[in-house]
């Protein structure tokens, strides 16, 4: 799982290598959950300011205050079509990417949790799978949310070794640059929802 992220903070960059449209983008780029990030949906890869921390559109005004206590920003893809929270997204293939610069997991191996970072080897922004959906706020107003997806990691090289001991090693679903036309474009999704090639990622404390 992910709970923190590094935004790709220039707009240009993230409007010239993800083909994208639209700015601006939120001034924080030390991304946690419940804050404001960015997305980007649609063929044209629209960029959209929303929640990270996904709330489902059918999520009433009563029922409001416990969604946004609950810990929507990643999501099982081994359950996401049958979790509350996630199956309206997921039945309406409402996809996806998450753009970053990298993420940041949890090392325990020394007892203690020492944060690493993680990024393409070779620099480029990272592409994350998502889903998005829409929800109804205090005032009525419909605002944006996302989820990361994440998939199960207990025999990958590197992200074997993080988060607790005791725990199942997860880690988020990142594309390859040419996957971002097929899983925005609602090809089949258990074919993304593969881990990526741990040569082409650095860690870094």
């Amino acid at each position: 799982m992910c709970s923190h992220y590094h935004l790709v903070e220039d707009l240009q960059r993230l409007q010239s290598y993800f083909y994208a449209q639209g700015g601006p983008i939120p001034p924080k780029v030390q991304m946690w959950p419940d804050k404001p990030g960015v997305f980007l949906r649609g063929p044209e890869r629209e960029i959209v300011v929303g929640r990270w921390g996904l709330i489902p559109a059918q999520t009433g005004p009563d029922y409001l205050p416990k969604a946004m206590r609950l810990s929507t920003f990643n999501a099982r893809a081994e359950k996401v079509a049958t979790t509350y929270s996630f199956r309206n997204a997921w039945q309406k293939n409402q996809r996806c990417i998450v753009p970053a610069e990298a993420i940041f997991e949890p090392d325990w191996r020394s007892g203690k949790s020492v944060p690493t970072r993680f990024q393409r080897m070779d620099g480029k922004p990272l592409g994350i799978a998502g889903l998005w959906d829409r929800y109804k706020d205090e005032t009525g107003q419909w605002q944006d949310s996302y989820t990361m997806l994440t998939i199960n990691a207990d025999t990958h090289p590197i992200f074997q070794n993080y988060h607790k001991p005791e725990k199942e090693k997860r880690m988020v679903v990142i594309l390859p640059d040419e996957h971002y036309e097929g899983w925005l474009a609602g090809e089949p999704a258990r074919a993304f929802m593969v881990p990526y090639p741990a040569e082409n990622i650095v860690a870094s404390v």
